[in-house]
């Protein structure tokens, strides 16, 4: 996503902010429906109509009057879950969590982890992802509606877990997210801009893999599945250097953010 620069001219430095999308089969819905929208250049010439303090950020059309692309797939509030991925083992990161049953983590992703009914542990199980700082979700209105996909959200507050399972989750910002959480707050009710002027026009939103091969992002992430991460993970829980006066013993999996670097 390329945001309008801050000041202009040719020597304007960009503001990129690059989004990872989920894995399958989480969110697939919705990343089908953005897929279609980036593909449509739809989000060109929107913009950042709300950025609320400790909250979030949101983009998409104010007017809320642009026509949609064609073929856009409707989800259910069932789709807000997946099942168990069939090609991994789930191994349980952090139990007794105040939103999930347990943490696990899924191809770098802290997922909750419960059963289909919860009150049958033979039941199949169902995964979700969380609603960690820079994490990406699609805007709703009243319930039954869950979104399209055209207006998205990133978090830039502290953790709000309640909304898990009651949004949907599409991926999180992995560069750029200082584009997004240090704009002005709105000064409207729930952080809207009350000013079309406030708002931050939206060049461009591309998936990567449309643009040429050189202008393409390229990142990594350390894998939750390594010794490195379980060091990680221990170093998050238990602060050790010189400041600390006593170690935590503990950590909310929203503060072991999963470590992701851009590939030169």
């Amino acid at each position: 996503m390329d945001l309008a620069p801050l000041a202009k001219g040719k020597k304007a430095p960009p503001r990129r902010v690059v989004i990872q999308l989920l894995p399958a089969p989480l969110g697939q819905g919705w990343i089908g429906n953005i897929r279609k929208l980036a593909a449509a250049h739809w989000w060109d010439g929107t913009s950042v109509n709300r950025v609320q303090d400790n909250y979030v950020v949101q983009w998409g059309d104010a007017t809320e009057k642009k026509p949609l692309p064609d073929g856009l797939a409707t989800m259910t509030e069932g789709d807000y879950v997946a099942p168990e991925p069939e090609d991994a083992f789930l191994p349980l990161f952090q139990v007794n969590d105040p939103y999930a049953g347990a943490i696990t983590l899924y191809k770098g992703w802290p997922l909750g982890l419960g059963h289909v009914n919860e009150d049958d542990f033979n039941s199949g199980q169902i995964v979700w992802p969380l609603h960690c700082y820079g994490m990406v979700g699609v805007g709703r209105n009243m319930s039954p509606d869950t979104g399209s996909g055209a207006e998205l959200y990133t978090v830039i507050g502290q953790a709000p877990r309640h909304l898990d399972r009651n949004i949907a989750l599409v991926g999180r910002v992995v560069s750029g997210i200082e584009h997004l959480s240090s704009l002005p707050r709105g000064t409207g009710a729930l952080g809207f801009y009350e000013d079309a002027k406030e708002r931050v026009p939206i060049r461009s939103i591309r998936i990567a893999t449309d643009l040429p091969p050189a202008e393409q992002p390229k990142f990594e992430y350390l894998s939750t599945e390594s010794a490195s991460f379980a060091k990680y993970a221990d170093a998050r829980e238990n602060r050790r250097d010189p400041f600390f006066i006593r170690p935590a013993g503990g950590a909310d999996v929203c503060n072991i953010p999963v470590p992701v670097r851009e590939v030169k």
